[in-house]
């Protein structure tokens, strides 16, 4: 059993959130703690914001990030704070595993061009749940 961070767009877009759900709901059903399943939630409300509520969440999240054991990340959607996760995930030597969609978007030459993190291109769901179940039992 792992600790994940899973990594997701919410400020910068929800139409990725039902998948995320899947993903996280993937996770759990193989034995792993998602740290941050509240990504894949599609209530999750966007107008939530302000200084107040930024500091908190900045302050979970990076606490959840040096808690986890690595991260996963759906990017096929782009956001700042996912790019600001992976970064700050690197910083402390967590493993990422980043996955999109190859016929939706090009990943950022700092993502593909950075050899640390390990990048799972798909065009299908099944693609994705596929890699994603493999990188998973290579953890057990």
């Amino acid at each position: 059993m792992k600790k994940i961070y899973f990594a997701g767009s919410i400020r910068g877009g929800r139409a990725d959130a039902a998948l995320y759900a899947r993903m996280i709901d993937f996770m759990k059903e193989k034995g792993h703690v998602v740290l941050t399943e509240h990504v894949g939630h599609p209530e999750l409300n966007l107008l939530e914001q302000g200084k107040d509520k930024d500091g908190a969440i900045y302050t979970q999240d990076t606490g959840w990030l040096r808690e986890s054991e690595l991260l996963i990340g759906e990017c096929t959607n782009p956001s700042l704070g996912v790019g600001y996760e992976l970064a700050y995930a690197e910083r402390f030597g967590k493993p990422c595993y980043l996955f999109y969609d190859r016929t939706r978007t090009q990943l950022s030459a700092m993502l593909t061009g950075d050899p640390y993190f390990h990048i799972f291109p798909y065009e299908t769901e099944a693609e994705l749940f596929d890699a994603l179940g493999r990188l998973l039992k290579g953890m057990e």
